[in-house]
Order: structure tokens, then sequence, then C-alpha cells
């Protein structure tokens, strides 16, 4: 994860490093629609209680280990004013789920449709931040692998957000953006539950945008 930090942090200095040119770019104004394709990095983070299902007692395994992966990711913007919008985001991703000892609990897809409200406070600059802060509905699909019976329960969530454009040539902008989820859902097999599986991934995206 902190690799991939690191190296948002970088691109955002380097967005933020480059002068506002002569470039004929469209501010952001009311009733703007704004499409975005994004290449994101999603990294959970690791940890959850393993329970025997029937009798709730501690295996004294957790789960040690979500896999990191790299999704195409769709976003669309609406812009009430100039400075207020809400975004929904638009993405799947498969993940590995493994408990202490390497043990492979089971893979699944993770479908988390998420809706923020943003402030941008730069409306009509050329490089425009915004942070955002919303709801999350992950839906959990194709379990499979490793124990028997592994489901995944679906989950709601809180999200935060911190990005910014830089506006290009008239209505495209290149995009950086960081995302926050909060996501503790309840996982089972045939004999085991995993309590509150802590995903909460960070969802690291750069991308293009386009205005209309």
């Amino acid at each position: 994860m902190r690799v991939s930090l690191v190296s948002a942090l970088a691109l955002l200095t380097a967005l933020v490093a480059v002068p506002a040119g002569a470039a004929d770019f469209k501010t952001k104004e009311a009733g703007d629609w704004l499409a975005r394709g994004r290449v994101a990095a999603v990294v959970p983070m690791d940890g959850g209680n393993v329970l025997n299902r029937g009798s709730g007692t501690d295996t004294g395994l957790d789960v040690s280990n979500i896999t990191n992966t790299i999704i195409p990711e769709l976003d669309f913007t609406y812009f009430w004013t100039k400075t207020i919008a809400t975004e929904l985001i638009l993405a799947t991703t498969p993940h590995t789920v493994k408990a202490t000892g390497n043990v492979d609990v089971g893979d699944v897809w993770l479908l988390p449709p998420t809706l923020t409200v943003q402030y941008h406070p730069l409306p009509d600059s050329q490089i425009s931040p915004y942070v955002g802060a919303g709801v999350n509905y992950t839906i959990f699909y194709g379990e499979g692998g490793g124990l028997a019976g592994f489901d995944v329960r679906n989950s709601f969530g809180l999200a935060l957000q911190a990005g910014v454009d830089y506006q290009l040539s008239g209505p495209w902008s290149l995009n950086l953006d960081v995302k926050k989820l909060f996501l503790r859902p309840e996982a089972v097999t045939g004999s085991l539950r995993v309590k509150d599986v802590k995903i909460d991934p960070w969802i690291i995206g750069v991308g293009v945008g386009y205005r209309f």
C-alpha cells in the first residue's frame, strides 16, 4: 500500500507543479456532466476474526491477507452548482482471502457502487482539486475456491474521497483520485463465520475525463 500511496502523491505533486498554460480549457459549470475513465489500484486492509459458526468460539485464525488488484474504473459526475457535485463510481474487482497460516478461505468479486457528494473550491482553475464523502453498497459475488460454502454478505459502508483535475484543452482533463471505503462485511463457510472482515480498501486511480 505504501508504494501505491507514494506513487499517487508523486503524480499529484507533478500535476500541481505544471503551470497553467494558455490552453482554452472549459471551466466547471452548473449542469455539467463529467465522465471519467481511470485505472485504479485497490489496496484492501487485512483483518477479521474467524469463529466456529455453531458455538461462536474463536478458532485462533484471523484474516491475514486480502489480495491487491489493478482494475478499470468508470465514474459519472453531475455539477449542481459550480462547486457542488455528486459522483457515482462503478467498478468491480476480484480478491482472494487468506487466513493465518496461509489458509485459503476463498475467492470473491466485489461490485462496490459508491455515491459521493463533492466540493470543488476552484472550479475556474486549470488545476481544480476536490474533496468528497458519501456512501457505498458493496455486492459480493462469484464466491468459490478455498473453504466449502464460502459466502460474503453484502454490506453498506462510508466513503471518503480527494482528488484533482488538471484541465486540458476544451472539455478534456487529467485526473488523480484517492478514495477510502469503510467495508466490514460478514463471511461464512460451512462451519466457520468470519466476523467483521476488515476490507477498508484504498482506491487510487489516474485517468482522463470529458465534460459535456
